[in-house]
């Protein structure tokens, strides 16, 4: 996935879910956090960061907040980034389970549920990918959530109920760093969660953890990593 117009800052003070201060160009901005997680490990206050200049006259901030350093790691906190990935590392036959289809399409209701990928095989299996971008790091770990997420257990759970119904049910965890192949889900944040994903386990659904190549203007699908 490829970014135009990007541009290096610093990182000031996160103001809500939402927005943030940042310095870009000289000049203090408030600009789009393109993420609602937390992440207080890598907002922090002098932080190098990259952001999308938008050429919209009409947006009330001027720029999108894509990456930020963590050290001297650079994590992509887009979190519409990872379902893109996703699908193109899958196009591209990057995940070697996928490799055999012949219909990928994006978006598909399931119940209550929209799920981020459909597919077809070749042999006519049908089946369903929800996925979760993670940007979580601890002691050379990745966790995923970094704040509760009911949604994120309903889907993990409606992801059973495909698969008792003869689909093919896939959770794909994109970790949007390089570097880290462990991942786990966090389930000292989120308990629900992480039992949900124990259980969809034991149901058939399949865990699939890759992580990124993060660069200031692009994040491309890169290794498998490892569930734990």
């Amino acid at each position: 996935m490829h970014y135009d117009n990007i541009v290096k800052g610093i990182f000031l003070k996160r103001k809500n879910r939402f927005i943030a201060d940042v310095i870009v160009e000289d000049k203090k901005e408030e600009v789009h956090v393109k993420n609602t997680g937390r992440c207080k490990e890598i907002f922090r206050e002098g932080a190098t960061i990259y952001l999308q200049k938008s050429d919209n006259p009409n947006r009330k901030t001027r720029y999108s907040l894509i990456s930020a350093f963590k050290g001297d790691m650079l994590i992509n906190v887009d979190s519409q980034a990872p379902n893109k990935v996703v699908f193109e590392g899958i196009e591209e036959g990057k995940v070697k389970y996928f490799e055999d289809l012949k219909i990928l399409k994006r978006e598909k209701t399931f119940q209550k549920s929209r799920f981020d990928l459909y597919y077809e095989r070749n042999s006519g299996k049908k089946g369903f990918i929800e996925i979760k971008g993670v940007t979580l790091e601890e002691n050379k770990k990745t966790k995923f959530p970094d704040a509760p997420t009911t949604r994120g257990t309903r889907h993990v759970l409606e992801m059973i109920d495909a698969v008792k119904k003869g689909y093919e049910g896939n959770i794909f965890f994109l970790i949007q760093m390089d570097k880290i192949l462990e991942f786990t889900p966090n389930i000292k944040m989120d308990p629900n969660f992480a039992e949900a994903v124990k259980l969809a386990q034991l149901k058939g659904v399949k865990i699939h953890v890759y992580n990124s190549l993060v660069y200031k203007n692009e994040i491309i699908i890169n290794n498998r990593a490892t569930l734990i």
